[in-house]
């Protein structure tokens, strides 16, 4: 039951690649009848769950909840986009943000309502981290608009460069991550070479300080709470 279980909660994971927009298209009648066959898998599922368990404890049970909730959720969705793909109405599958919930919540996925548990109570203290990054990224933002925004330059594309402050917050959040260096950075170069100097002290500052910093925060916090979590609790 458990590999069968696993099985059917991976078809169901794997029907995004193949819905549209797919990656590898398939007929929407396809896609919805093994939609529908996982569904009433996990269905059945859970009514071995409720036949075995105490009614009481079924029910105040949040797994069997959350479960009979995307289920529902699930079929309404998969309802509501053949009617209007009759119709030709143009619609998105909204319930596919569902889907993982069957994999967390029945009882055979204990490890990965640990790891879950872990991540959700790690969150709330890395907030501090989090926002000391963004409110650096913010500052060197309008420090960006105040060095660039009234030099009149231009991208290689011919856009206006760093003039507005909320594609300047992005341009640099993008830069925290290395992947439009040095494009990014190659406009106020050329206009002075000292402007380098500001680019280096924001990579030194947000990526190898702010990022190192998070990473550590994060992992520290995600194994303290993977080993005070108790076992009954990921029941």
């Amino acid at each position: 039951m458990r590999t069968a279980t696993y099985f059917f909660i991976f078809l169901n994971l794997s029907l995004a690649l193949f819905e549209e927009p797919a990656v590898y298209p398939l007929p929407f009648l396809a896609t919805s009848v093994l939609e529908v066959l996982c569904l009433l898998v996990f269905l059945g599922r859970l009514t071995h769950f409720a036949k075995v368990t105490l009614h009481n404890v079924f029910w105040k049970d949040t797994k069997n909840i959350c479960i009979m909730v995307a289920i529902l959720l699930s079929l309404t969705d998969l309802a509501i986009y053949g009617v209007l793909r009759l119709y030709d109405v143009r619609s998105i599958r909204w319930s596919r943000i569902v889907r993982p919930i069957f994999l967390i919540n029945f009882a055979e996925s204990r490890q990965i309502r640990r790891a879950f548990r872990s991540i959700r109570n790690t969150l709330p203290e890395i907030t501090y981290v989090f926002l000391l990054f963004m409110f650096s990224l913010l500052m060197f933002s309008l420090m960006a608009l105040k060095l660039f925004g009234e030099r009149n330059l231009q991208t290689a594309e011919g856009l206006p460069y760093f003039r507005n402050y909320l594609e300047i917050v992005f341009d640099l959040y993008v830069l925290v991550t290395t992947a439009n260096s040095p494009d990014v950075m190659m406009p106020a170069f050329d206009f002075s070479s000292w402007y380098a100097l500001f680019f280096i002290a924001f990579v030194i500052v947000n990526t190898y300080i702010f990022m190192s910093l998070f990473l550590a925060v994060v992992y520290n916090n995600y194994k303290k709470h993977l080993k005070v979590i108790p076992r009954r609790a990921c029941d």
